[in-house]
Parts: C-alpha cells; structure tokens; sequence
C-alpha cells in the first residue's frame, strides 16, 4: 500500500471492514459503543444519551475552510456534522445541533453519497465532526463509499470522550485524529458535561490515537495525510487545565505532537449558569495558554 493512500482502502481489499461493521453493530443492541453505556438497544429504535437510533443523523456537510491549516488547503476540508452529542457540554458552541437537534435522519447510503460528493468538490480529506455516537453508521459509509471510489483520507473529530475498544474498531479504517482535550479536572467535567469520568477517558483515547496514527504527517503542499491533530480550547478562569493538558500531551503522547490551542471561546448554550464561563475569553487567559503549553515543552501547532 502506498503510504500516501487512506487507510481504509486496504482494510476493505482485504475484507476486513466488513468484519468491523458486523461487530460495531452488534453493540448497538445493548449499546456501549461510547463511554455512557447507556445499554438501549439503537437497532429496534431506542436512544440513550446521543438520542440517535439505528441511523445517523447529520446537521450539514460542506467544503469548510476554517478548519485548521494541514487539512482545508485550497479546497477545504469535507466536514460532516452529526447532529446530537455524547458528551452534551453546558456551554457548547453549536448547542442547536448538539443539544437541540437540528438535523435529519440519514441512511449508511446517503451518508456515502455525501463523502462522495464532498470529494468531487475537490475537498481534501472527509471530517467527520461529533462522530463518537455514530460509528458503525460511519463504518458502513465508508464501505459503501469505497466501493464507488472514495480516496481521500478520512479525519475523526471529537471531542476525546471516546471508548478505548470503539477506537480499535476504527484502527486502519480513520487516517486522521483531530480530538480536542477538553478538560483536566473531573470536577469540572462533572459540572459542564456530567462527565466526571471525561478526563480519563480521554487520557486513554488519546494514547490509543496516537498509537494508531502516530504525529501528523503532512504531504508536500503541507496537507496532512495521516495521524494525530490535537485542540485544547482554552476556557475562562482557567477551567480546562491548560498546564496539565499539556505536559500529559508532551510526556505520555509526543512532544512532538500537533497542537491547536484555541481562543474562540464564547458563551453559548446553557455556559451562563456557570459564573466563570458566563463572559469571553480573555486576551491575557489565552497568551497564559500558549505560555504554558511552551513550557511544558509543545511547539507544533496553533501557538502563535
């Protein structure tokens, strides 16, 4: 295989993508596929947390060119956005999509029509943003997808609130990881998302990431190809643990490790009913980050 061609391609030569949507779909009967657990059988209709059944449902998909550098380009980067959410924070930037739903139910078919379409507009890579909860429709996808000769490289983008055995399943199917570290304390996981667990969860997704993909791998015109692309998008107050974050990323992931750190947080959703979160980030909170991170020894990436 040539080491510029997805992943994925070889995985469904070889059949083994079929294998790995049989099993995907056998935990949607009780289903486990993300860190919640919520044990619904999504075959027949039920919904947990995420609130999504047998069929994916997307919000929008288009060519998005503020993603970050390595993957829009010229062309932009293919994203489709599922509607509903795992992690549901308080304070989520797309809150009508995550909290309230906007969106519509799409099969595995219409699913790989859009990736399909999204590569004939010349889109580099297909980004599948807010995936964790709809993994085996995105398996299916991609095998119908491949089949009519999907070719770009494919990126996970999440939140990290992703189960460790869920990632395995996507070994040599996703080329690119794009998580974004959240936050460090449960106690803070625990009020913004009710996910006191997050930052474990997260430590582990990361370091099954990395194993996977390896650091970012970029071609000649500086597009990337394959590996780990992570955010850390820095909160008010200092609520994220940016140090931490940090030195964990530099010390158990990479030092070498492609870093986003990113100021556009605002307050949105439901973020009002948490006092520090209530107001903008500020200027002097967001040049304090990208010290930290400097210090901890992270140099790739958004650090200005």
């Amino acid at each position: 295989m040539s080491s510029s061609e997805p992943l994925y391609i070889e995985t469904h030569q070889k059949g083994l993508l079929q294998e790995k949507i049989k099993t995907a779909r056998a935990i949607f009967r009780a289903c486990s596929i993300c860190p919640r657990k919520c044990g619904v059988d999504r075959l027949t209709g039920q919904t947990g947390i995420c609130r999504t059944g047998e069929k994916a449902w997307v919000s929008s998909y288009h060519a998005h060119f503020g993603e970050e550098a390595p993957l829009v380009g010229n062309n932009g980067s293919g994203t489709i956005f599922f509607t509903h959410c795992n992690l549901m924070c308080s304070f989520c930037q797309n809150y009508d999509i995550s909290h309230e739903g906007r969106g519509r139910e799409v099969s595995d078919e219409q699913l790989a029509a859009m990736m399909l379409q999204l590569q004939k507009q010349g889109c580099h890579n297909i980004n599948f943003v807010t995936p964790s909860h709809v993994v085996p429709q995105i398996l299916s996808a991609v095998a119908i997808a491949v089949s009519s000769g999907l070719s770009v490289p494919l990126v996970y983008n999440t939140s990290g609130y992703d189960n460790v055995e869920t990632l395995k399943l996507l070994e040599d199917v996703i080329d690119i990881y794009m998580p974004d570290f959240k936050f460090w304390d449960p106690e803070v996981a625990k009020i913004t998302c009710r996910a006191p667990d997050y930052p474990e969860v997260a430590r582990n997704a990361f370091m099954e990431m990395h194993r996977q993909v390896g650091n970012l791998v970029t071609d000649e015109l500086g597009i990337a190809r394959r590996g780990l692309l992570i955010r850390h998008l820095v909160l008010p107050g200092g609520l994220a643990g940016t140090r931490d974050i940090m030195r964990f990323i530099a010390q158990k992931i990479s030092p070498e490790s492609f870093v986003n750190i990113m100021p556009q947080y605002r307050p949105a959703g439901k973020a009002y009913e948490i006092k520090e979160l209530s107001d903008y980030l500020s200027i002097k909170d967001y040049k304090a980050a990208l010290q930290m991170a400097r210090e901890e020894g992270i140099y790739q990436g958004g650090l200005g």
